[in-house]
């Protein structure tokens, strides 16, 4: 029987490099029939294909196999068979090899045990598990960091974030630029973006990656404007963006309705040869649909070799929210024709499409057919456009009827898609239910409020609009005030009433008061000087362009 294992190791490394696990596997099988005994440097490659594969029996037998061997002490076998178990959703087992280990006190086997249990959504024992690393003098390392802060990410776990942020500055982590860029990403992910650019700011130099984290986080937080003068920033810097990047400045042109800039980024696709990625194509159509053209979204529609749920469902959307509902229907057939399951996403565009469209028999119809063809539980999303779909047609009764019987708890937005039909259709008593319920659920969202406000005003009932301000005081509550985005030169404009932060405001103003006195000038005047009136309005307009620099 010969012992040499090299050349297999060898092989072995190689397959679980090029990530073809399941033949390292065969490949150990193989070995051990041509009578080669396995060593420490053999397992790690066959267990790290185990944890790829999700195969906790296979693992276990090579654990028996190292225990055989003789192998179990080496630092990265240990750290080898926690890594598998971890990855196989057997935390305990893990811990159990790590606890029988003579090598637990070496930094790999904490690292590779804390980073498992927070990847399982074991937090708490991870935190534990740093804890007495550090009681017991173990020393950290980045690897540490980059195991347990992505457990921290989630709005709930910021202070704990917080917590280990100023422990890596301790221990002297802090200039590491991977966990910088972890760091920042779980700000993003908590939700502070505040926090998240103070890391982002001081970092001296800034590599893709975390030019990326920063605009996908402001872009899922909410913060388009920010996305797009970040992206302004980045180029200035001389980075090219990638397809990550160009997703994120498409999400916000979609946000705020920037045609111009979403034409100058497919412009940027074209020409940095990322016309074939589908997630930029998906993003693509959904910014022009979104941003009314539908022409331009159809068209890439067209040309797509291969069209996704994605895809469909992005299409079907554009011409849904736009009032198009019958052929959002007649796409959403096709899509069926053409074999692809609908799933859930989809069918909030369906429903949604026939809201906005008044379909209202087609929308029950397709409603019915979630479960009764497709079997799909519908969700209070569906249920909050059906509804709109039945308080658009005056159908308030039966409104409250599906309210009452669905299978899931109704959510706020549910609830204040009965309030809106309410005060369309001046509904008082129906909608002082919805807003009791719509308050309990979403106390602090102002816009439930000014909504009541408003249908007590139609009714010109005082005493309600009374109490519901005496609510929002009560509450410290104040109205949001709504805002304007306005695109000028591929640059995105916000503007809220009465603003006066922007820099060319005194110009604004002037501008609008030349407009104001010119409409009052036009209305008063004769019917028959409608050719100079329209001369005058292209002057005033010319004159403008000019001032503002347009």
């Amino acid at each position: 029987m010969t012992t040499s294992t090299s050349p297999w190791n060898s092989r072995l490394r190689d397959l679980a490099k090029q990530s073809l696990f399941s033949e390292p596997l065969s490949l150990y099988r193989q070995m051990l029939r041509f009578g080669h005994l396995p060593n420490a440097f053999t397992f790690p490659f066959a267990l790290k294909s185990c944890a790829a594969l999700a195969l906790p029996l296979t693992g276990s037998l090579l654990h028996s196999h190292v225990l055989k061997t003789g192998c179990d002490p080496e630092p990265f076998v240990q750290t080898s068979l926690i890594s598998m178990y971890c990855k196989c959703c057997l935390t305990d087992d893990a811990r159990k090899v790590f606890d029988e280990s003579p090598q637990r006190k070496l930094t790999v086997c904490y690292n590779a045990l804390i980073s498992g249990n927070a990847s399982n959504s074991k937090l708490r024992d991870a935190v534990l598990l740093f804890r007495r690393m550090r009681e017991e003098g173990v020393g950290v390392n980045s690897v540490t960091m980059l195991g347990l802060i992505p457990g921290c990410a989630a709005p709930g776990h910021l202070s704990l974030g917080m917590c280990l942020h100023g422990s890596s500055v301790k221990c002297g982590l802090d200039g590491d630029l991977s966990v910088r860029n972890c760091f920042l990403t779980m700000y993003l992910k908590c939700g502070s973006a505040d926090n998240a650019r103070k890391i982002f700011d001081a970092m001296p130099e800034k590599g893709l990656i975390t030019w990326n984290a920063m605009i996908s986080g402001y872009a899922q937080n909410g913060l388009a404007s920010h996305v797009l003068n970040l992206y302004r920033e980045m180029e200035a810097c001389g980075f090219f963006p990638d397809p990550v990047t160009l997703v994120g400045v498409l999400s916000s042109c979609t946000h705020l309705g920037a045609h111009v800039v979403g034409r100058e980024v497919e412009r940027r696709i074209e020409s940095s040869g990322f016309g074939s990625n589908p997630y930029l194509k998906n993003a693509l159509i959904n910014m022009y649909a979104r941003c009314g053209n539908l022409v331009r979204a159809h068209a890439i529609f067209d040309v797509m070799p291969e069209k996704s749920l994605v895809t469909w469902t992005a299409i079907i959307g554009g011409y849904g929210m736009h009032g198009h509902g019958e052929v959002a229907l007649e796409l959403f057939k096709e899509m069926i024709a053409s074999g692809i399951r609908p799933d859930r996403a989809v069918f909030v565009t369906v429903l949604s499409a026939c809201s906005h469209a008044g379909l209202t028999d087609e929308g029950l119809e397709y409603f019915a057919a979630m479960e009764k063809n497709y079997r799909l539980q519908p969700g209070p999303e569906h249920y909050s456009c059906m509804v709109d779909l039945l308080g658009r047609a005056g159908r308030l009764k039966e409104a409250k009827e599906l309210i009452d019987s669905m299978q899931v708890k109704p959510d706020g937005g549910v609830w204040g898609a009965l309030l809106g039909a309410c005060e369309i259709h001046k509904n008082v008593e129906l909608a002082e239910i919805a807003f009791e319920h719509v308050i309990e659920l979403e106390p602090t969202n102002s816009g439930y409020y000014v909504l009541m406000s408003n249908i007590y005003s139609d009714a010109k009932n005082l005493e309600g609009i009374l109490k519901v301000r005496v609510m929002m005081k009560e509450r410290q509550l104040k109205k949001e005030p709504g805002c304007s985005y306005v695109e000028c030169k591929g640059r995105v404009h916000v503007f809220l009433a009465g603003d006066n932060s922007h820099c060319q405001t005194e110009d604004i103003y002037s501008i609008l008061d030349e407009l104001e006195n010119l409409a009052r000038e036009l209305g008063v005047s004769n019917e028959n000087d409608g050719e100079r009136n329209k001369e005058q309005v292209g002057i005033t307009v010319k004159n403008w362009q000019l001032h503002l620099g347009s």
